[in-house]
């Protein structure tokens, strides 16, 4: 199949996403051109093998803007200025209020080389130095046209997102910022309050720290400044979730006042249907899953045999978690695994000396 796309892609903000995208098209075969206020990002960039200082002689067929919410709509106009042939889009997390902010600045005839995009991946570590060329695949990518968006356009935005290995959802941009407060923004939020539970808590309290505080928490670690522009720029839509969430805490507070099993229960039993809810492998359904838990010495190269011999028992290894007791010499590693391969893996692992947990 003959591909559209074919360079040079420039990509505005060499950060953890925008590098990331450098990369994947330079894996893709592709040249890239990097902008960045901070030169360091773009040496940073240009030495992990992202792609090469941009200038205003290159002409390139697509730019991708990889900046900080605030000042999306200001450098998308910006860049439909400067590069008056290039196709335009962006990766920024609330997308409803850009485009009638670049057509005010713009005009919508320029305004029809925009077509917004948001590949739902990410990290709670930030800057170039925490890029990959592998953070897109088989992610899903938010492909946001508005209405005055160029088609041509928007397929070249789903090809960068297929040549990234991402996987294109065309959403317009109002559904994707109710879709985003739901799937990200509010649990966010969510994850941070219970991570703040935690700030002043006694010693012996967080000794008893388990993988499932970590779970729930890990995304609490992003950028407070980042997290707050995206937050404040999607602001209806969060506002409502939150609104949802407090009446039902409120319900929670009155059966555990009353000890209402069955009310505590129902919102239990809600919280386990929203888990299998989430799209399972690939997109398709939520399949049957089973952990297998290994003890692990703490000892270099352990972990690497553990996969090594899971690799050897032919088990497909769909997620892994990993909790370590400070404590204790020994890591115990969960792997998760279709529901019908999980005691084929504990006789294989077991066969090969490891201590597993039934």
């Amino acid at each position: 199949m003959s591909r559209t796309l074919v360079g040079p892609v420039e990509v505005v903000g060499a950060g953890l996403l925008g590098t990331s995208i450098g990369l994947a098209c330079r894996r893709a075969g592709l040249e890239v051109l990097l902008t960045d206020a901070a030169s360091e990002h773009v040496r940073t960039a240009s030495g992990l093998g992202a792609g090469r200082a941009s200038t205003p002689q290159d002409a390139p067929q697509l730019v991708v803007v990889a900046v900080p919410p605030d000042a999306l709509g200001d450098v998308i106009a910006q860049v439909l200025r400067d590069r008056p042939d290039a196709v335009v889009t962006d990766v920024g997390s609330v997308k409803s209020a850009l485009p009638a902010k670049v057509e005010r600045l713009v005009g919508a005839e320029v305004t029809r080389r925009y077509a917004g995009g948001h590949p739902m991946a990410g990290s709670e570590r930030s800057g170039p130095l925490a890029a990959t060329p592998a953070l897109f695949d088989g992610r899903p990518w938010a492909i946001t046209p508005h209405e005055g968006s160029d088609p041509a356009a928007v397929l070249l935005v789903e090809e960068l997102a297929q040549l990234c290995g991402a996987v294109p959802v065309r959403l317009s941009p109002e559904e994707h910022d109710k879709a985003v407060a739901r799937t990200s923004h509010v649990p966010h939020l969510l994850a941070s309050l219970v991570a703040g539970r935690l700030v002043d808590a006694p010693e012996q309290h967080l000794a008893l720290s388990g993988q499932g505080v970590r779970d729930v928490t890990r995304v609490a670690a992003g950028s407070p400044a980042l997290y707050g522009q995206i937050v404040s720029a999607n602001a209806q839509a969060v506002l409502g979730l939150l609104a949802e969430v407090r009446a039902q805490l409120d319900s929670v507070i009155d059966a555990v006042a009353a000890d209402d099993r069955t009310a505590l229960e129902s919102v239990l039993a809600r919280g386990v249907a929203g888990t299998r809810a989430i799209p399972g492998k690939h997109g398709g359904p939520v399949r049957p899953t089973r952990s297998v838990f290994v003890s692990v010495p703490d000892h270099p190269g352990e972990l690497a045999r553990l996969f090594a011999d899971a690799g050897a028992s032919e088990v497909n290894i769909e997620d892994v978690h990993i909790d370590h007791d400070p404590g204790r010499p020994v890591g115990l590693v969960e792997l998760v695994v279709d529901e019908t391969r999980a005691e084929h893996l504990l006789s294989s692992l077991e066969s090969r000396g490891w201590v597993t947990h039934r």
